[in-house]
């Protein structure tokens, strides 16, 4: 297929961009900054209406990775990237043509602070979201579902804690926080978590692509399927790192409460730096949340190719290469 591939700067959207290329589709893509990547590239903006429309010409089908995802921030920033930039490319792929459309979303469109427990995908719902980065991939989520058709057949899969190597996101600012001393554990660090390893992650969203004709409007959380101990994931990160585990442990109300606190007054600073703690963030470390993968797996014809076990073994040889 001809494919258009939107921030593939990232680890996520660059490991689909090579997959696609390795299975020997025609692929191009679209992001703010150069890729690196040896296939066609639009440089733009996903705000600007006229940059996304013709990046979308000419071809077959769209993967939406762009979004910002951040702890904090202004809700404009967040609307215009993940609001008004899934706006454009959808509304670009229903007047290009474009016959399938795979909308990469999140579990926390669906979540509501309380802990998740073999849970389903649930409906994404702005109303009763967590933080402005929540808010606006559901309210994203919605508009690219809602213009589900017998012309572009649109899903959308939500990845829940994306990691591997070379991933700054979430093991990037693990392995920093714990170089500085500044890691703690949320809790008992006995909360269940699921987590999605990159190779994976691509493969269900290529899976989605390919099924796409019949599950049109459907969305689906994805995971390895391998809940483990919060507290044992990051000491096995930094440990992969070649750093001590934390030591610190912060009671989960503390946490929570001191997020809260921190997030407002990283609002009225207006910096581009994360706060150490947000609510949304302590929910996140201390509250169970892992998902029932059967209908996944059943609807997407996919299962994880790679296991924690094998993850953290290649994160450990990427840290010591």
């Amino acid at each position: 297929m001809r494919v258009l591939v939107t921030g593939s700067t990232s680890l996520f959207g660059g490991t689909i961009v090579n997959q696609l290329i390795d299975r020997g589709d025609d692929v191009s893509v679209f992001q703010r900054h150069p890729s690196g990547i040896d296939v066609l590239e639009h440089l733009g903006d996903v705000a600007d209406a006229d940059a996304v429309s013709g990046a979308v010409t000419g071809v077959e089908a769209v993967i939406h990775v762009a979004g910002l995802a951040s702890v904090s921030g202004a809700w404009e920033t967040f609307e215009s990237t993940n609001v008004i930039g899934t706006r454009n490319v959808i509304d670009a792929a229903r007047r290009n043509g474009v016959s399938r459309f795979v909308q990469i979303s999140s579990p926390s469109v669906a979540y509501v602070g309380k802990s998740l427990i073999g849970a389903s995908a649930g409906s994404a719902d702005p109303t009763t979201t967590r933080g402005h980065y929540a808010t606006s991939k559901a309210i994203a989520e919605q508009l690219a579902l809602a213009a589900d058709s017998s012309d572009v057949s649109v899903v959308a899969i939500r990845p829940h804690l994306i990691w591997g190597p070379g991933d700054t996101q979430l093991i990037g600012r693990i392995v920093d926080r714990a170089r500085r001393g500044r890691l703690a554990i949320v809790g008992t660090g006995a909360a269940l978590i699921d987590t999605t390893y990159i190779d994976n992650a691509a493969d269900a969203a290529i899976a989605a692509l390919d099924g796409a004709l019949d599950l049109g409007g459907r969305s689906f959380v994805v995971t390895n399927g391998q809940p483990r101990p919060i507290g044992e994931l990051i000491n096995r990160i930094v440990m992969s790192a070649g750093i001590a585990p934390p030591r610190i442990k912060v009671p989960y109300r503390a946490a929570k409460t001191g997020g809260s606190v921190a997030e407002r007054i990283w609002e009225r600073r207006s910096t581009d730096s994360d706060p150490p703690m947000t609510s949304f963030l302590a929910e996140q470390l201390g509250t169970a949340h892992w998902f029932d993968q059967r209908e996944t797996r059943e609807a997407l014809g996919w299962v994880p190719s790679v296991s924690l076990a094998e993850g953290f073994t290649r994160l450990a040889a990427s840290y010591e290469a």
